[in-house]
């Protein structure tokens, strides 16, 4: 216990060390510009001229090159390097700007840049970084066409032969689920119209990355009510099923539980933040590998029944 009140006291302490650290240093930047725009004279020979400029490009191309590449791999990194990239744009901006104000042959030329070039790119860093990490999930409302499809045993059978030899040829699906070649195409082209799988350039096809979001509730089809209320009993099921095996997991369960005071639009933040994470997983840990398990993941929010034990 007491151990558990000294690292929850670090925790909260750390925090406000590093508030009082960000809040001082802008307080006490105030009466520094001040004293520089003062005390700085209005021209100024400096030495190693080239060697600054040089090293500020240097760092600028290290930190795209770096943002690149941690966007490849959707690494949340990505996000503060980009940031930091923006601020090298802006600063870029600046500086050229001001040290060009007054020449005739590149003033209007770094104007220009900084206007339609380099702080535009930075808004887009900025506003933008996320689709790094969870760009390229397409989404959609769950359609009568989905349960259908989820109904079939034969499309069943077929997304499972192709998840396990992905990519794959139709000729080699047919082959091993022992159906004819036409009969595979035929499935393979309406679960590709629907987003589930897709085919490659080379012909092969791949199951495809798509989130299935639940219809409005006012105007669902009985289909889909049904559906819905069939995957919720299944749900409550595996549920039980994890409760009553939960000693049997051991580091391959997880779990976290909280009663909060939300309002609407912070549930809605809230649910925004965890679908970023669960969509950059999913992009990035959608084939089995060595040392990986299948894990059933779940988020529910809903609210509290008053008279409900806590």
């Amino acid at each position: 216990m007491a151990s558990h009140n000294a690292s929850a006291y670090l925790a909260v302490m750390s925090r406000r060390i590093l508030l009082i650290i960000v809040g001082a240093a802008a307080v006490c930047l105030v009466p520094w510009t001040i004293y520089l725009a003062d005390s700085l004279p209005d021209r100024y020979r400096a030495s190693e001229w080239r060697l600054a400029w040089v090293g500020f490009d240097v760092a600028l191309v290290c930190c795209f090159a770096t943002a690149a590449w941690l966007g490849l791999r959707r690494r949340r990194a990505a996000v503060p390097v980009l940031a930091a990239t923006a601020a090298l744009l802006c600063a870029d901006a600046w500086f050229d700007v001001v040290f060009d104000w007054n020449s005739k042959k590149n003033g209007l030329t770094s104007l220009l840049m900084a206007v339609f070039l380099e702080v535009p790119l930075a808004m887009i860093l900025l506003w933008h970084a996320r689709k790094l990490l969870v760009g390229g999930m397409p989404r959609r409302k769950l359609t009568v066409r989905d349960v259908e499809i989820n109904r079939d045993e034969s499309y069943l059978a077929l997304s499972r032969a192709l998840k396990g030899l992905a990519p794959a040829t139709a000729d080699t699906l047919a082959t091993d689920l022992g159906v004819p070649v036409a009969e595979v195409t035929a499935r393979l082209t309406t679960l590709a119209e629907a987003g589930h799988v897709r085919q490659g350039r080379d012909g092969r096809w791949r199951t495809a990355s798509l989130s299935i979001e639940q219809p409005d509730p006012a105007g669902m089809d009985h289909r889909l009510k049904a559906y819905l209320d069939e995957k919720y009993d299944n749900e409550l099921r595996l549920l039980t099923w994890a409760a009553r095996n939960r000693d049997e997991f051991g580091g391959w369960a997880k779990g976290h539980r909280s009663v909060l005071h939300l309002s609407e639009a912070d549930l809605a933040r809230f649910d925004a933040e965890y679908d970023d994470l669960l969509t950059r997983y999913c992009l990035t840990h959608d084939k089995a590998g060595p040392g990986t398990r299948e894990i059933a993941l779940r988020f529910y929010a809903f609210p509290y029944p008053e008279e409900a034990t806590r």
